[in-house]
């Protein structure tokens, strides 16, 4: 595969928030990205908290389909094999793919994957950030608490597990846990800013206090990351992305050693992988405190926002999506593998209230026996 450095012009694209033509949205895109997403027979599903949106990204002849959904601060997207789970900013939806509704879609025979809103937890304010299916259900990144949960549909989460150096749990954001790796179904790795123990404690050493921190026994992997994310275990390798320093890398875990891939326009967060390739999210990452003296920022002089995919072999990029306008940051990046042109109804959308998905009749037969 080659790289393609050709961009096509942005399609129309919906306003941004109160119909403000002058926050529209907007994007680019290299010409083989929809090729690329059509040889995988899959399509992108990504989370953009600062805008409020989740886009679907969809092959749609030689160009790419950029389809928004608005939820209030979407963060972290799981993806299982008919049903997907989205962190938001007081709760996490459960999503499940009802394929025979695809009929009632427009237009007609287009769309492979319909996914509608089948349940919802209130979780409140725990700032969720990467969350996950494993062997034994969901797992949530907590990073208000500084704690993996899960849901258990009676308290607000239930925590599982917290670094060895969080000695209490409390909604302080001690260490920024945030990143979640899973390992032949178990959570097996987490990334945070920094070992703290105290109220945003991270802050103090963003540059270069990041650790890698191995799941259950807390043991860090490796330390002196610069703001790490989206932990992921992928052909036998385990790869993680230094965001303040806008690379993708791996990192041995016996002896901590990160190697760097590539280095890229932007801050980057939010990882995916199908075969050789990887789909990196970046963002612009916005002037402040909290974002001063990065590597980055040095670095780079335009910091681009989108999606960029490398051939992981030799870390050379081979196309990119780019946003504009008031999508400024990307969080969360996942593949929706065989589903070419997926639906994604809105949790309180006419499409989520009017279609209905029912069992056959010969449900209703064991509950009528009970109550005869």
């Amino acid at each position: 595969m080659k790289p393609e450095s050709q961009l096509v012009p942005p399609s129309p694209a919906p306003a941004g928030p109160a119909g403000d033509p002058s926050k529209a949205f907007s994007s680019y895109h290299t010409a083989g990205l929809p090729r690329l997403l059509r040889e995988l027979g899959s399509s992108l599903i990504l989370s953009t908290y600062q805008s409020g949106r989740v886009i679907v990204v969809r092959a749609d002849g030689d160009k790419l389909n950029t389809h928004f959904r608005a939820f209030p601060r979407p963060m972290g997207i799981a993806v299982g094999r008919q049903h997907l789970a989205i962190g938001t900013q007081q709760h996490v939806w459960e999503y499940r793919d009802q394929p025979e509704m695809c009929r009632e879609l427009d237009p007609p025979g287009r769309h492979d994957a319909c996914f509608l809103p089948r349940s919802c937890q209130v979780t409140g304010n725990i700032n969720v950030h990467e969350i996950a299916f494993a062997q034994d259900g969901l797992w949530i990144t907590n990073t208000r608490f500084s704690c993996l949960s899960k849901l258990d549909g009676k308290h607000s989460f239930v925590p599982c597990w917290r670094p060895p150096f969080i000695t209490a749990l409390a909604p302080e954001d001690r260490c920024h846990l945030n990143g979640l790796a899973i390992r032949d179904g178990r959570a097996r790795w987490v990334t945070a800013f920094g070992a703290a123990d105290t109220p945003q404690g991270w802050r103090a050493t963003k540059s270069t206090g990041g650790v890698l921190l191995e799941v259950p026994s807390g043991d860090v992997v490796a330390r002196g990351l610069c703001m790490p994310h989206s932990p992921r275990w992928y052909a036998g390798k385990l790869w993680v992305l230094e965001s303040g320093r806008g690379t993708v890398a791996t990192v041995d875990p016996g002896t901590g050693e990160v190697s760097t891939v590539t280095e890229l326009p932007g801050f980057t967060r939010g990882l995916a992988f199908a075969g050789p390739l990887a789909f990196v999210g970046l963002s612009q990452v916005r002037e402040s405190n909290l974002f001063s003296d990065l590597p980055l920022l040095s670095r780079v002089e335009e910091r681009l926002c989108g999606v960029w995919v490398l051939d992981v072999r030799t870390g050379e990029t081979l196309g990119s999506l780019r946003f504009d306008g008031i999508v400024q940051e990307i969080f969360d990046v996942q593949l929706l593998g065989g589903r070419c042109f997926p639906e994604l109804a809105e949790p309180e959308s006419d499409l989520a209230g009017g279609l209905f998905v029912l069992p056959p009749e010969t449900a209703m037969e064991p509950a009528l026996a009970a109550i005869a």
